[in-house]
């Protein structure tokens, strides 16, 4: 049985409204159209789809049975191309997402309620992970794009600045570095301070320490013993047992409230995390997410607050 949707669709109208005249003024089409539309589906099924009477068209049995089925398999129909169209104008579909797992705590959050507000019904996959496990996640097409950090030079990704995050000395309360009532961001200290204290790095693995060890090396510091750890809960707890000092970047420090830890502004080198959106510039992008990169892009008056130590920034564009 080959047949079309339309097809389906006037043996429906003609069901409902029990006249091929009223049918053909509901869809616009000619008595005679309905009617070689209906005979060629009876000819085709091999059944009689309708009794003819002198004042109503009404189904058979059989007729009864095939607009059930009709009635289905429209509605799904209708269903698959309203979810289709939704997919085209952006506001169905899915954005898959690889991020780190302080931007997914901190930054993220924030642009996933606003763009929901516009996109209710857009669903949002966000994966954390490592920086070596998000770029191969990009790579490999596993995600639609990753909102990460650059700490090195260009290759084949796309990458898009749109903010940055300052770093900050944190340390257990009494610490030598306590004591200034000015805030942490007014009264920075310098990287060379750290010479001789115990220190508590993030694994070789984390993002994170490629910055600090590039700061530690500009500023010709020798550490005291080093502590390594890879997840931030236990960098925080090792710095609050008195294990040593640590550098995290500004949107790690609300993930180690819980540790008590004070802090400070690293300043000389003034460094900073570059954060944006890393994506696949060979490998095309469903509306949807073309809609949540333009927020993530859209100019710093119009995105959310950051938490303290991260900044917007106009987007940079650099190719990866």
């Amino acid at each position: 049985m080959d047949l079309t949707i339309q097809q389906l669709r006037v043996v429906l109208s003609v069901a409902r409204e029990g006249s091929f005249t009223a049918a053909g003024e509901r869809m616009r089409l000619a008595q005679s159209s309905l009617s070689r539309t209906v005979a060629e589906v009876e000819r085709r099924v091999g059944i009689t789809l309708f009794e003819r009477t002198t004042r109503r068209v009404l189904l058979t049995p059989a007729g009864r049975e095939f607009a059930d089925v009709a009635e289905r398999v429209v509605a799904e129909f209708d269903r698959g191309i309203n979810h289709f169209s939704g997919f085209l104008a952006g506001t169905r579909g899915l954005v898959r997402i690889a991020t780190l797992p302080s931007l997914a705590a901190t930054l993220l959050p924030t642009i996933v309620s606003r763009f929901r507000q516009d996109h209710p019904d857009v669903r949002i996959h966000i994966e954390d992970g490592l920086l070596a496990q998000v770029l191969d996640r990009v790579r490999t097409g596993q995600v639609d794009l990753a909102v990460t950090v650059l700490t090195g030079p260009p290759e084949t990704l796309g990458f898009r600045q749109i903010a940055v995050d300052h770093f900050y000395c944190v340390f257990p309360q009494g610490h030598r570095f306590a004591g200034t009532d000015k805030g942490p961001d007014v009264d920075p200290i310098d990287w060379a301070e750290l010479a001789g204290e115990a220190f508590i790095a993030f694994d070789q693995a984390s993002s994170v320490r490629v910055f600090a060890d590039r700061a530690l090396r500009e500023a010709g510091v020798r550490l005291g013993p080093i502590t390594e750890a890879r997840n931030i809960a236990a960098v925080a707890g090792l710095a609050a047992a008195g294990l040593g000092v640590s550098a995290v970047p500004g949107l790690v420090l609300p993930l180690i409230e819980f540790a008590r830890l004070d802090r400070r502004r690293l300043a000389h080198p003034a460094l900073t995390r570059p954060i944006g959106v890393m994506f696949d510039p060979l490998r095309p992008q469903a509306p949807a997410v073309r809609h949540f990169m333009e927020l993530l892009e859209a100019g710093p008056e119009t995105r959310p607050p950051l938490p303290e130590g991260a900044d917007w920034e106009p987007g940079r564009h650099s190719s990866m």
